[in-house]
């Protein structure tokens, strides 16, 4: 009895990562300047379990943060900050996040996402894909197989 319960609650822990998904921050675009952000988070669903992953040249860097900073474009408050052109930040709770880059002017020219996280639904997941986008480290994109 004991390890069929041990066994339930592995299975149960395992399923949001069988079904999490890889969100790469603007597609094949990546974090720059020119993409509607508001746009590309609106057609996608975010689940505690998932991941944001920002790919960026060396101009740009991406912050974490607060609600009235995301509005006012205001860099230097960020809640964690994220540098080095390939990040990837793990969505633990529910609620609204928010992303700005800190670089002067770019997130008044639209480098700024809001999104919401909700809770892992497995009735509405898709069954995983075999393939992802992702940032090649040389500045473009490409498959990568999972």
């Amino acid at each position: 009895m004991a390890f069929a319960a041990v066994c339930l609650i592995i299975t149960l822990l395992a399923v949001p990562s069988v079904y999490a998904v890889d969100h790469i921050v603007g597609d094949r675009s990546g974090w720059s300047r020119g993409i509607n952000y508001s746009q590309w988070a609106s057609g996608k669903k975010f689940a505690v379990g998932d991941n944001l992953v920002f790919s960026y040249g060396s101009s740009d860097s991406v912050d974490k943060v607060r609600r009235s900073d995301y509005e006012s474009c205001t860099a230097g408050n960020a809640l964690k900050a994220y540098k080095g052109g390939n990040n990837t930040v793990p969505l633990k709770s529910l609620g609204s996040m928010y992303f700005i880059c800190p670089v002067f002017g770019h997130c008044v020219a639209g480098m700024k996402l809001r999104i919401i996280v909700k809770a892992f639904d497995p009735t509405s997941a898709a069954a995983p894909s075999t393939t992802k986008d992702s940032y090649n480290g040389s500045g473009g994109f490409g498959n990568m197989i999972s």
